[in-house]
């Protein structure tokens, strides 16, 4: 009888440390929702800076996140959809940037969400302020608004017989709005007379290209729009046909083909939104998170398309360039 019991003694103990072991192998693995408006190859760079800054604070794929992306594909009507979906599976946080985080929104008032860039996150209302954002989102601010005016200014520096270039912009409210806004003013100060060009969908890249043509424009600058991101080697080619220099949103106008852009680094505010996602894991509330500005910003120059379309950097602006494409 006393073995009988010795024996169960032991059985108990064993299972209560084996209750440890057990708890630790069914810790939750946690599900991060990545909108992307591009595919798996245009968006691969930045999706891998984002899996390193989550690795540089411990999160292995597989073991104890797991990262469900979904791509546009460079359709925009597809972003309701794919960020309903991303709901359905009960994600703890979604990462969108720019367009993507109002379809993000649109889906789920509750859910956390990291802005991976917003252009004016205050403007188009997804936060009460930079320091109080207030509700389910934050993340990082891109500044866009702000560095219109820069952009603008760095075109004239760089073209400064440009007088009348075309400014494409995509209406809707928001930031676009505002950076617009931004534009204009820094234009009047430069002396430039920009042709605005407003696009509010495909069908109307045909007719404004005819008008900057027909009107003889001599430049071409971009107004901060995921919209024309999408349609970036569209806009790219035109310019390139009509020999134009232009200055560009962000750097995925480079990578297409594009002559110029300063903006900030898209790469480094992927790793630095890991952290955000990483506080609201740990349980964190987004509205308690104050939205960041970006650190780091990029001129790049493609001297490739320069003298693609026969147009001269002033090598006082080359030496500034953060990056030079030969």
């Amino acid at each position: 009888m006393r073995k009988i019991i010795i024996g169960f003694a032991l059985s108990v103990l064993v299972l209560a440390l084996s209750f440890p072991s057990a708890a630790q192998q069914a810790k939750k693995v946690l599900r991060i929702g990545y909108l992307s408006a591009g595919s798996s190859s245009s968006e691969a760079l930045r999706l891998e800076a984002f899996r390193e800054g989550l690795r540089q604070r411990g999160y292995v794929e597989g073991q104890n996140i797991i990262i469900e992306v979904r791509y546009a594909e460079g359709k925009p009507e597809r972003l309701p959809d794919l960020a309903a979906d991303l709901v359905r599976l009960k994600v703890d946080v979604i990462v969108a940037g720019g367009a993507l985080i109002r379809a993000a929104k649109n889906a789920s008032s509750t859910l956390p969400i990291v802005m991976l860039f917003a252009p004016d996150p205050v403007e188009a209302g997804y936060i009460e302020s930079l320091a109080r954002p207030g509700g389910n989102i934050t993340g990082l601010s891109s500044m866009q608004v702000e560095l219109s005016g820069k952009r603008l200014e760095l075109f004239k520096e760089a073209f400064p017989k440009v007088r009348r270039p075309a400014v494409l912009w995509v209406s809707g409210g928001g930031s676009t709005g505002a950076t617009f806004r931004e534009t204009q003013t820094a234009a009047k100060a430069l002396g430039l007379k920009i042709r605005p060009l407003e696009v509010r969908g495909p069908e109307d890249f045909d007719g404004v290209f005819a008008v900057a043509t027909k009107e003889r424009l001599d430049g071409l600058f971009t107004v901060t729009s995921t919209f024309l991101t999408a349609n970036r080697k569209r806009i790219v080619d035109f310019a390139a046909k009509n020999r134009l220099p232009a200055m560009y949103h962000n750097e995925d106008f480079i990578e297409a083909g594009g002559l110029m852009t300063y903006a900030p680094s898209l790469l480094d505010m992927h790793r630095r939104a890991a952290t955000y996602v990483d506080k609201i894991l740990k349980g964190t509330k987004p509205s308690d998170l104050p939205v960041e500005q970006p650190m780091k910003f990029e001129l790049i120059v493609s001297l490739k398309t320069a003298n693609q379309i026969g147009v001269t950097i002033p090598p006082n602006l080359l030496v500034r360039a953060t990056k030079v494409i030969r």
